[in-house]
């Protein structure tokens, strides 16, 4: 079996991992390179800055974060149904690949210069998301309410419950697997009350 990773994929591996967990500011091309066993001019080789270095893997995490909700939005569900199911999915990333969370919590941050590139890449997604909830409202099957502010909502509570696992880990103190089942139930509880029709 070949477990040869090229060097630019390893440096994009390495460059998520760090700009996820450390910020971009805090994050150095020195260290990187050290980290990796490979000069700095290695690492210029393919991406001439730092900014390409991040904006590469802003593209390439923002492809991930697509693919992955759009396999789960295809699975033909309805209504609390299908958002719990992406509540389940975040928790999953939370757990299984921190980083993505961290990135998109880096490149969303008040004053951010990259938020459009990301923007660019997800907005067909959110848009999908968009219709999805008016149509569930439409049919009677979510309550109704502005679906713009409603997705805004969603994302900043399931993302910021789903991301104290990394300040968790940020703090020494890793999230045991209960905790996080936990966690994610008290959520899903609290979305399914929000989005329950208020006929139900």
């Amino acid at each position: 079996m070949n477990n040869f990773v090229p060097t630019r994929q390893r440096v994009l591996d390495a460059a998520l991992s760090a700009f996820g967990t450390d910020g971009y500011s805090a994050t150095s091309l020195d260290a990187l390179a050290e980290q990796l066993g490979v000069r700095k001019q290695t690492i210029l080789y393919y991406f001439p800055s730092k900014q390409a270095l991040f904006d590469s893997v802003i593209d390439a995490a923002a492809q991930d974060l697509v693919e992955l909700f759009e396999q789960e939005a295809s699975r033909g569900m309805t209504g609390i149904d299908q958002v719990e199911a992406i509540v389940r999915r975040i928790f999953r990333l939370a757990v299984n690949r921190p980083e993505l969370l961290g990135l998109v919590r880096e490149v969303t941050r008040p004053g951010s210069i990259t938020v459009g590139r990301l923007s660019a890449h997800v907005g067909p997604t959110v848009d999908r998301a968009r219709r999805f909830l008016e149509s569930e409202m439409e049919a009677g099957r979510l309550r109704r309410s502005d679906p713009s502010m409603l997705l805004l909502s969603l994302y900043s509570t399931v993302v910021g419950v789903a991301s104290e696992l990394e300040v968790q880990r940020a703090m020494g103190i890793p999230p045991s697997r209960r905790a996080t089942v936990v966690r994610r139930a008290e959520l899903t509880r609290f979305v399914r009350a929000a989005l329950a029709p208020t006929d139900a």
